[in-house]
């Protein structure tokens, strides 16, 4: 049988020699791609004056060159993600219907206005395209712009979009962008830029995107290319190992960006309780928090503090609203959510341990892999609620909302919230523990680029914010004209 080959992009060169066999993650397949040892003097930019060709383009030439590419990433009509949809049905750690999801809707993210949305809400257009003047109040002037950075991506594999948001910000800022393809997703990436290639070979933003797949923790490889003559920035998502090994070669003129694994939860308040339709209306919701992406995602609900109350009736309560989050959850778009692609044995063990002990647990489903709904019966979460994944969630009863903050930490990353009306009395506390993300019950996977993300601005990050400062002894006091004491 024929192994697939991943090709390497180098700043519009198609690299298809030098072959070596991989494995995408989860084991289920063996391709071929470019022994990056062998185009380690390649990958890097080398002189950072090379970035100059950028800066010859308008913004609006970048929107026209997003709005070009957005046309030839429709999925029916492009044989690249086509080949990489097929061949990421082996490799991602989510069902196949949520693997063509993802890229049939790839290209809503590049339209003009929603790029240009993106930009004006974090670094500023203006910035990106000259000179900012401003005056201070002691008369000095400040020029200010963003200029583009050398920088490496290592990008997670858990959304295919990830790939496509990590090429856009590379593009706006004006940026020379090298792309480790992770194993859980070797071809998204790759095959955005090969449509790029195949679109405009010698456009500049073409010619600054790279893309590479080499195993995670090749200390040799590394440490020749993660070297400050060779990048400025390193943006990195991916879990605790892979951020470890990460920092080992950050120094001085070699920044981290971490976009580090984060846990979120949700809390429903006693508005819940207040009808039918409100249970039904919040067990659907929180079923779309949980079960997105098969809760592979940071976004998605593993803890859910409801405030049911602690007696007998408001555990009745509770468990009569997890059943409903459980039918909830088996109803849920099948690009959403589905039975998950491999149930975590170690989980399930521990979920079908709970069930001799229903006394303080009342487990609802899981016998055939396809999640659970696990009702804590006293107001404490599950000992293993660290390892919640593949639509298992906990309830955990509470007769205060505040009950909950202690279980708040800089691991935070969303908090969804229902009904609407209790948020007042948490927007201003939830961050002070640690949440990053507050948002409508329902909506945790809406994440929206646009705004923050874990409490930074990844754009303006990316970017490299230089001052030109200009004073005369005329408009602000000199230094050389202090008075002596």
């Amino acid at each position: 049988m024929t192994k697939p080959i991943a090709p390497m992009i180098i700043r519009g060169k198609v690299i298809t020699d030098n072959l070596i066999d991989v494995g995408g993650r989860g084991g289920d397949l063996v391709f071929q791609t470019p022994d990056a040892h062998k185009y380690i003097d390649q990958l890097p930019l080398g002189n950072p004056a090379k970035l100059a060709d950028l800066y010859t383009l308008t913004f609006n030439d970048i929107l026209d060159y997003c709005e070009a590419l957005g046309e030839r990433l429709e999925f029916d009509k492009n044989i690249y993600l086509q080949e990489a949809c097929e061949l990421s049905y082996l490799t991602a750690p989510v069902t196949p219907t949520m693997v063509k999801g993802s890229y049939m809707g790839l290209r809503n993210m590049l339209t003009r206005e929603s790029v240009t949305e993106q930009v004006e809400n974090s670094v500023g257009v203006k910035y990106l395209e000259g000179w900012v003047k401003q005056t201070l109040i002691d008369g000095t002037e400040l020029d200010v712009r963003c200029f583009g950075a050398r920088t490496l991506h290592i990008v997670a594999g858990n959304a295919t979009g990830l790939s496509l948001l990590t090429i856009l910000r590379n593009m706006v800022l004006r940026s020379d962008a090298i792309i480790k393809a992770p194993s859980n997703d070797p071809f998204t990436a790759l095959a955005i830029a090969r449509t790029m290639v195949e679109m405009a070979p010698d456009h500049p933003l073409t010619k600054h995107l790279s893309v590479a797949y080499w195993k995670g923790g090749d200390q040799a490889f590394e440490e020749r290319l993660y070297q400050p003559q060779n990048l400025e920035k390193i943006v990195a998502w991916g879990g605790f190992n892979s951020m470890k090994h990460v920092t080992r070669y950050i120094q001085p003129g070699l920044e981290l960006i971490s976009l580090d694994p984060k846990r979120s939860a949700s809390i429903l308040g006693k508005g819940t309780f207040d009808s039918e339709e409100t249970m039904r209306e919040a067990a659907i919701r929180l079923a779309s928090d949980i079960g997105a992406l098969n809760q592979k995602a940071c976004v998605c609900a593993r803890v859910v503090y409801v405030q049911s109350g602690t007696d007998e009736a408001g555990l009745a309560n509770l468990n009569k609203f997890g059943g409903y989050v459980y039918d909830a959850m088996q109803t849920l778009p099948n690009t959403l959510s589905t039975v998950p692609k491999r149930y975590d044995q170690g989980l399930k063990a521990e979920v079908d341990a709970l069930r001799l002990d229903d006394e303080w647990y009342k487990v609802i489903g899981g016998q055939d892999g396809e999640g659970a709904v696990i009702c804590s019966q006293l107001p404490e979460s599950v000992s293993f609620a660290t390892k919640l994944d593949d639509r298992t969630a906990n309830l955990v009863p509470v007769d205060d909302l505040h009950e909950m903050m202690g279980a708040v930490d800089a691991y935070t990353q969303t908090v969804g919230v229902y009904p609407e009306s209790i948020k007042e009395d948490l927007k201003d506390i939830l961050p002070l523990y640690g949440a990053q993300r507050i948002v409508s019950l329902g909506y945790a996977a809406g994440l929206k680029w646009a705004g923050p993300q874990d409490s930074i601005e990844p754009l303006r990050r990316m970017g490299k914010w230089i001052v030109n400062q200009i004073a005369s002894p005329e408009m602000t006091p000199a230094p050389w004209l202090r008075p002596s004491i």
